[in-house]
């Protein structure tokens, strides 16, 4: 009788020949713009709203946010793995496909890409314009207590980890760019929900980056405990559902 065929997830690792630093720099720049322009969005609108004029509106931030993190995921993910979340990189951590020591380094890559994206935003963006937005940093809603408001953050990481451990299944062979595509619409599904409550942010870097640069810490820990637990939990549960899901 064959020998039972491994039944393990497969997630696509990064391109081996790719160094650390290599993998660290993807990381720190895909960040990087995953907030410049998520929360450059922000600001954006609120500068039209300012002027009178018709603003992006939930539907254009939630795609300025979803389309660059399914741009970033075929730009970067040959060669880090395209995590640019901490939450993403917990998930790949607690499923053992990340060791401790990348997963601290991907973290430090993803927190600096993140600030420096938001410290660039200072500087462009008018005064009264990201004073009035806080960088785009994300905060509840009136009426959103933090429990709630954790609630949502971790459904909607959970959901876009469930997605990220979905196309990586070995067998499928889903080409990057589409794998990107479908990791992109979950971001702009999630935050056309989550935004008016929460923000929609589902990226404790995402929310780190412009509070340290605007000094907004309001409900900061919603957004490190709600993505963070929706990371751990979507990868564990993804395990379960996956598991021996390869043909044999």
């Amino acid at each position: 009788m064959p020998a039972r065929a491994d039944t393990s997830i497969y997630i696509p690792p990064p391109d081996l020949a790719c160094s650390r630093l290599q993998r660290l720099s993807a990381e720190f720049l895909g960040t990087f713009a995953l907030v410049l322009f998520s929360a450059g969005a922000i600001c954006a609108d609120q500068f039209l709203r300012n002027a009178n004029q018709p603003g992006l509106g939930l539907l254009g931030i939630s795609l300025a946010y979803g389309l660059t993190f399914g741009a970033m995921i075929v730009a970067v993910g040959r060669v880090s793995g395209g995590h640019l979340n901490p939450a993403v990189t917990i998930g790949y951590w607690v499923t053992h496909r990340l060791g401790t020591i990348d997963t601290v380094l991907y973290w430090a890559a993803q927190f600096g890409g993140a600030i420096l994206a938001a410290y660039l935003l200072r500087y462009v963006v008018p005064e009264e314009t990201w004073r009035a937005t806080a960088l785009g940093t994300p905060d509840l809603a009136s009426g959103i207590t933090r429990l709630p408001g954790m609630m949502i953050e971790g459904v909607m990481t959970f959901f876009l980890m469930l997605v990220i451990f979905a196309i990586g299944l070995e067998e499928h062979g889903i080409p990057r760019p589409v794998a990107a595509f479908a990791g992109g619409i979950t971001v702009t599904a999630a935050s056309c929900l989550g935004g008016p409550f929460t923000g929609g942010a589902m990226n404790p870097a995402r929310a780190l980056g412009p509070a340290a640069v605007a000094h907004h810490w309001s409900n900061h820990a919603v957004y490190w405990i709600g993505p963070l637990a929706g990371g751990v939990i979507g990868a564990w549960i993804s395990e379960l559902i996956f598991l021996g899901t390869r043909k044999e």
